[in-house]
């Protein structure tokens, strides 16, 4: 195996062919000086000859710190000369070192796609790489469908990898397009072309979920270069995911990746923000959950040794290790929550938590979602200072029914710590709405400052039992921020009104009691 392998980023090309997602031009430079910082080897900034984004994209001379970006496109067309397809001379324009271009490894492909003879597609091929060679570019050549075409047709696709190599490809990418092939397979037929050609890559998309796994055996079997993407999105289920394959590389397989994992859990975060999507929490290494810990017994082993539930530290990917609560928690779980809380508890005080959190989990709550109702429900049991505010009544009228808007009119009485009442009211379409405007306006006479901050970012219901129908109890769960930091509190009820005044109240309750903390 190579002491060396490189890594090729293609997120702002087949990451952009991700349903819903569109790069901007300004997109597009943020994520390229993401990935430069990090120290991906090849930046694949897109295809110049498919829109005129990525065409201005090209027209400007990068200075990279770190990477190589690369301009992507095909070979010329059947029946036309490297010299005068416009879609070659526009590679040759652009600002960079290196050019990849794809051509058909499939004889399928050639005859049907392509509607040429199996000949041509090897010239189209050999005399496309050799025209960028000679007018200074070097040339990577994606040999697409490659593990299909090898199984349809064996010598013609290594007929492909030939033409490819004469044409002058500084490496051949092999590439499983489909993203239908096995691990097994993929091994066999790199070391199969490793023979014949030494600078060989893999690209793997994901529609079986093997994309990682079919890239580190090919890199086992010879690769020196893996393409994917960031997160692995790309298009359907999309491709090979850089943040799983480069820490497989490093930590499992001991290659000396020069990158600094700590930023990888970045990097990921990042790019989903510009891709404007939702990061995956299960994602591996990168994701929310992936040190997330719920199992009593696994958090008691963990506490002595964080190798017996974790095959790599937090540290090293940049994330950090989360402990949950639930009705699956053992002591270990809440005095380690205890302790991350800065909050000394005993034995009985432990023992008290665990109870009520099984007790309140029992009627549907999950404070596992809701870790600022767990740190409520710790003040409670552990008594620790009175609450800010009691809720002594509330009342819900709607107006309107049978005309085209309601009216929701909510009224509720509050009492401070010392007793002094407040009853508010306030109307608006929704009567959760209704309710939260009357909840913060009692709020307000009392902590003006602290409830002006306060904002709701997330409302989520959930029926917890779908079998009970219209009488089934619901969870209600809602994200709130101060512009600071973010929380999130739960409220459960046979009322969905209810639960979702049960939430509403411990986000301000939290609220208030940080910033009384804070001063």
């Amino acid at each position: 195996m190579s002491d060396r392998i490189y890594i090729y980023d293609t997120t702002l090309r087949d990451g952009a062919q991700t349903e819903g997602i569109s790069f901007s031009l300004g997109d597009k430079d943020i994520i390229t000086g993401l990935l430069d910082d990090f120290g991906m080897d090849f930046i694949e900034g897109g295809m110049p000859t498919s829109n005129p984004k990525d065409k201005e994209f090209f027209s400007v001379n990068r200075e990279l710190k770190k990477s190589k970006m690369v301009a992507f496109g095909s070979t010329c067309r059947p029946n036309h000369h490297a010299d005068e397809d416009e879609g070659l001379k526009i590679l040759l324009e652009s600002k960079t070192e290196w050019a990849c271009i794809f051509g058909k490894a499939w004889d399928f492909h050639v005859t049907e796609a392509l509607n040429t003879t199996l000949e041509e597609n090897l010239r189209m091929i050999r005399d496309s790489i050799s025209f960028l060679k000679d007018n200074g570019k070097k040339v990577i050549f994606d040999a697409e469908h490659f593990f299909d075409g090898y199984r349809a047709n064996d010598n013609y696709a290594m007929d492909v990898i030939d033409a490819a190599a004469k044409g002058g490809a500084e490496w051949i990418v092999l590439c499983d397009t489909n993203g239908g092939s096995l691990p097994s397979y993929i091994g066999k037929v790199v070391a199969k072309v490793r023979e014949v050609f030494p600078r060989i890559g893999i690209h793997c998309h994901n529609d079986s979920d093997l994309a990682v796994a079919c890239s580190l055996v090919a890199v086992e079997n010879g690769a020196t270069m893996v393409q994917g993407t960031v997160n692995g999105i790309g298009e359907r289920c999309g491709n090979a995911n850089l943040c799983s394959v480069i820490p497989d590389l490093r930590f499992k397989m001991g290659y000396d990746m020069p990158m600094d994992l700590g930023d990888l859990r970045s990097l990921s975060y990042s790019v989903s923000e510009s891709a404007n999507t939702r990061h995956l929490a299960h994602m591996p290494y990168v994701g929310d959950k992936a040190f997330t810990h719920k199992g009593g017994m696994h958090v008691s082993a963990l506490m002595k040794d964080p190798a017996t539930y974790e095959h790599v530290s937090p540290e090293s990917v940049g994330n950090h290790r989360n402990i949950v609560i639930s009705d699956m928690s053992g002591k270990s779980n809440v005095l380690k929550k205890l302790s991350d809380m800065g909050i000394a508890a005993n034995k009985s005080d432990v023992d008290r938590i665990l109870a009520r959190v099984k007790e309140m989990e029992a009627q549907g709550y999950q404070f596992e979602i809701a870790d600022a109702s767990f740190k409520l429900l710790v003040e409670r049991v552990l008594d620790k200072e009175s609450r800010p505010f009691d809720i002594r009544g509330f009342r819900l009228n709607i107006d309107g029914v049978g005309t085209t808007q309601l009216i929701s009119e909510a009224s509720i009485k509050i009492a401070d710590k010392l007793g002094e009442i407040e009853h508010t009211a306030a109307d608006c379409e929704g009567p959760v709405n209704a309710l939260d405007r009357a909840l913060r306006k009692a709020l307000s006479k009392f902590y003006p400052n602290i409830i002006s901050k306060v904002r709701l970012t997330d409302y989520k219901v959930r029926v917890i039992d779908e079998n009970c129908g219209t009488e089934s109890w619901v969870r209600v769960l809602i994200k709130s921020t101060d512009g600071k930091s973010t929380w999130s509190t739960i409220g459960v009820s046979e009322n969905v009104v209810e639960a979702s005044l049960i939430a509403l109240a411990d986000s301000y309750e939290y609220a208030i009691l940080a910033e009384q903390k804070r001063s």
